[in-house]
């Protein structure tokens, strides 16, 4: 009999039990959810459930209550974005949150700034901007000139610029056309490809269970299901309440 060796290693992300309030109004109950190497992992949810919540108190924009967050194996709960960009975790935020007038390249430089190795960051660059060719005559424009879907690509290229092992992307496809819609999420599938652990937030349940391996369900800053997301794509209680069938 052969015994398959166990998979030690950290997992990328990992929360759990994580409580958040504004106030004395709970956003957060309890919620716990894991990111496995090599995974796209979702969380859907109507407006308002708490998924941005959760992004801000996984990157250290909102202080837990309760809970924790691990960063392959080391508790981060509570740290700066800036410590956690440096510990290899990354988000494209809602809204994009770019410099208006700065130019694209310049935003995408900013996307580096915790890194010293100027030759690697040169060498990322090229391959940041080999995902968005649509973009590459533009690194001179400023990014406010940019329409929203390319605003979108322009803010995931920045984070990308990072070298991040964890990325976290918040309504990446809120308000865009359902063609941009489309170049997003294969956007998200090849940055998966090139090794990078992603947790997508999205309330365009469709996109985001077609691209995702596992999915979340978030309805009133609580998980209520959890399974492999086709499944869940498949299930007519998700379907009619999250794909309009």
């Amino acid at each position: 009999m052969t015994i398959e060796p166990v998979n030690t290693e950290p997992v990328p992300l990992a929360v759990a039990g994580l409580s958040a309030s504004y106030g004395v109004v709970p956003a957060l109950r309890d919620v716990s959810i894991t990111l496995h190497s090599g995974e796209i992992v979702t969380l859907i949810g109507a407006n308002g459930a708490g998924k941005s919540t959760l992004i801000k108190a996984i990157c250290g924009l909102v202080r837990p209550s309760a809970g924790n967050v691990r960063l392959f194996g080391e508790d981060v709960t509570g740290l700066s974005p800036d410590r956690l960009v440096r510990k290899g975790l990354s988000v494209v935020p809602e809204g994009r949150r770019l410099f208006s007038e700065m130019t694209m390249r310049e935003n995408l430089e900013l996307g580096a700034f915790a890194r010293s190795d100027r030759a690697a960051v040169g060498r990322d660059f090229e391959r940041v901007i080999d995902l968005f060719p649509e973009l590459r005559e533009r690194l001179a424009t400023p990014a406010g000139a940019f329409s929203g879907g390319q605003q979108q690509m322009i803010a995931v290229a920045r984070a990308l610029m990072s070298a991040p092992r964890v990325l976290l992307l918040d309504e990446p496809t809120i308000g865009l056309a359902p063609a941009v819609v489309d170049r997003i999420a294969d956007i998200i599938t090849r940055i998966a490809r090139t090794g990078v652990n992603v947790l997508l937030v999205e309330q365009n349940a469709e996109t985001a269970l077609s691209v995702a391996d596992r999915a979340y369900i978030l309805e009133a800053g609580a998980i209520t299901a959890e399974d492999r997301a086709i499944t869940l794509a498949e299930s007519p209680e998700v379907q009619r309440a999250y794909l309009g069938i």
